[in-house]
């Protein structure tokens, strides 16, 4: 583990009653990297989000973000983040740049109207920025909402599942923003139960089953956990999706209580 770490997370655990939800999570978010956490509906990635985000209390383990400790530090915390969920909260009746001069107003930034500008250019939205969000295509609305969490400048922002609903031209508008924030120096934690947004966009993939991570590293080094397929002759290396499959059926966690 280096020390340029944006985020770290040892032994978190949290159960809702006799629901475990997180079982002893540990990973490490190297600055500007995109990591990916994957799993199934119920696995727990929201959680972990919540928890790091300060909107929930974990039971046990420790987690900080940008240095700062999600438990003792929370307003630190809030300060370097900014979270976007899995649909687009902007205001329909606003503008595009209204929305965004709106957010920048609310954190007290001066010249609001630049601010805004500036986005709606960085996020090639310029054409657009007059017209109401509510006549936004679902790729406009959401390269919206994320301009407006980068208000402020966070050094980590986290993406809860942020191509969920979206059409496949839709989907990769968003990616290609996702990209473009880690290439700028910013730390993205990405949760998402497309397998395709992993492989295409994480420099470091996750799984996280039954409260556990039960794998992670590049996804090289995740394809390595199974053996190429032959396909006449020709070494078909394994999908993300083919590595999940195995990894979550072969897990011990599900054995386990």
């Amino acid at each position: 583990m280096t020390a340029a770490a944006a985020i770290r997370v040892q032994g978190l655990e949290k159960s809702y009653n006799d629901l475990h939800v997180l079982r002893g999570v540990d990973f490490t978010v190297p600055t500007g990297s995109i990591f990916a956490l994957l799993g199934s509906n119920g696995a727990g990635k929201t959680t972990v989000v919540k928890i790091l985000a300060t909107l929930l209390r974990q039971d046990a383990g420790t987690a900080s973000v940008d240095g700062f400790d999600v438990a003792t530090q929370q307003q630190s915390v809030r300060e370097s983040i900014s979270l976007t969920g899995q649909f687009a909260a902007v205001d329909e009746i606003l503008s595009g740049r209204e929305n965004l001069a709106l957010v920048a107003r609310l954190r007290h930034l001066k010249d609001p109207g630049t601010i805004a500008d500036e986005l709606l250019d960085r996020f090639s939205l310029t054409d657009a920025g007059d017209r109401k969000a509510s006549t936004y295509s679902g790729g406009m609305r959401r390269r919206l909402d994320i301009a407006m969490s980068l208000i402020g400048n966070p050094p980590v922002i986290f993406l809860d599942e942020p191509t969920t609903g979206l059409d496949p031209q839709a989907r990769l508008e968003v990616w290609q923003t996702v990209k473009e924030l880690a290439d700028t120096g910013t730390t993205v934690l990405l949760t998402t139960q497309h397998l395709d947004e992993a492989e295409y966009l994480a420099d470091q993939i996750a799984i996280l089953h039954e409260g556990r991570i039960v794998v992670s590293g590049t996804f090289a080094e995740l394809q390595q956990l199974l053996p190429p397929a032959k396909v006449e002759y020709v070494e078909k290396q394994p999908t993300l999706e083919e590595v999940f499959l195995a990894i979550v059926s072969k897990s011990p966690t599900s054995r386990e209580e």
